[in-house]
């Protein structure tokens, strides 16, 4: 597995990326043009400033998050096709640049939703959470100045100002669209584009819709077991597969989550590896990675990840916001991420250390990158990994 973290890219990401390459055991960043608007081509000439700007860095691109879908693919609407051509023109520029992975979603309008982005919690942290019964009492007109007040003057991916302004036509576009129309919308996409990510070796990665259930009277397709392993046989390729998001599926206690990961072998593309606290039904919180601050057993589910064999892109994926840190987008603050990376690569080696097979342990695969600031001996990789 290579562990990543996400970085929102210069001018949107408070973290910088000198501070992430002195996380231990981070292989590269999950990245993307956020400027870009959906529907859009991203050009050579951006990507490759950002690509240069990481690997100066020492690190490299592990993937992409996201290249967003505009929505009249996923509600067939008018310039459907022209909009399609336009995801396959930046999949090719793409995969002629090396990117080998891109996460993405097919959610309605919002990409994720929660109440508060800054509970807080008895030692003085806070995360972020959900309460159905808050949703239930709010127009959906008023999420984005409710989560914009609590934003820290950061970015928040899916639900920028422009798109915030058209949610009274975003949710006229899709009314009427139900969950088997949404799925035949999506099957139309992913046969259009998998040609090309044949071709480059690209693997599309579905992300769980978050939280798991519909909100808003609007459809959702992928939020558990049964609908993951259907998105991967409506077009059954290997390049269409999924993100494990354990938060997002995990926001439902009914979703056994090592059970899905093997049941998906072969299929998980990218691991979103985090823990949530259930405090009552349709009611969550973020926590820590460590197992005990949460509900989800966290051994259990990088157990499955190594028991299928899964090698991809592993990120910890949110944090709480944890000794004073305020400047960063909510979810993605440094500390509490850093010590989520390191907690399951801990997990990992004792894993790998207890497998019936004697073999060597690489606690993580060594960057492609060369960090500049460091030359390398004859028996050490610049990383520290053996």
């Amino acid at each position: 597995m290579k562990m990543t973290m996400r970085w929102f890219g210069p001018g949107h990401d408070p973290i910088t990326l000198d501070k992430l390459r002195q996380v231990p055991g981070l292989y590269g960043v999950i990245t993307t043009l956020y400027g870009v608007p959906p529907g859009e081509v991203w050009t050579k000439e951006e990507f490759a400033a950002l690509k240069n700007e990481v690997e100066a860095a020492g690190l490299c691109i592990a993937g992409i998050e996201s290249v967003n879908i505009h929505d009249s693919i996923k509600m067939a609407g008018e310039g459907r096709d022209k909009y399609i051509e336009n995801y396959i023109a930046t999949l090719k520029m793409l995969g002629e640049a090396g990117v080998d992975m891109v996460c993405y979603n097919f959610m309605p309008v919002f990409d994720w939703t929660r109440t508060n982005l800054a509970k807080p919690r008895s030692d003085g942290a806070t995360v972020l959470s959900y309460e159905q019964k808050i949703i239930d009492t709010i127009n959906p007109a008023e999420m984005f100045s409710r989560l914009s007040a609590e934003s820290n003057d950061t970015v928040l991916p899916g639900w920028e100002p422009e798109r915030m302004a058209r949610i009274k036509e975003l949710f006229d576009l899709y009314k009427g669209l139900d969950g088997k129309g949404l799925l035949a919308n999506l099957k139309y996409f992913l046969e259009a584009i998998m040609p090309t990510c044949a071709k480059y070796g690209i693997k599309m990665a579905i992300h769980p819709d978050d939280p798991a259930w519909p909100i808003f009277g609007l459809p959702r397709i992928v939020t558990k077991k049964e609908e993951l392993l259907r998105l991967t046989q409506v077009v059954d390729h290997p390049c269409n597969g999924v993100t494990l998001c354990t938060g997002s599926l995990g926001s439902n206690p009914d979703n056994d989550i090592p059970d899905i990961i093997r049941s998906l072998k072969g299929k998980v593309h990218f691991a979103h590896v985090r823990n949530v606290r259930h405090n009552g039904p349709g009611d969550f919180e973020e926590s820590a990675h460590l197992s005990t601050d949460g509900s989800l057993d966290m051994y259990a589910i990088m157990k499955a990840l190594h028991d299928i064999g899964f090698d991809g892109p592993v990120r910890p994926d949110h944090g709480r916001h944890i000794w004073g840190e305020t400047k960063c987008v909510p979810g993605y603050g440094l500390y509490d991420r850093a010590i989520g990376l390191a907690y399951l690569n801990g997990l990992l080696e004792a894993i790998q250390k207890t497998v019936p097979e004697p073999r060597s342990f690489i606690p993580y695969p060594e960057s492609p990158v060369p960090d500049p600031h460091f030359t390398t001996g004859p028996d050490v990789c610049y990383n520290g990994c053996q």
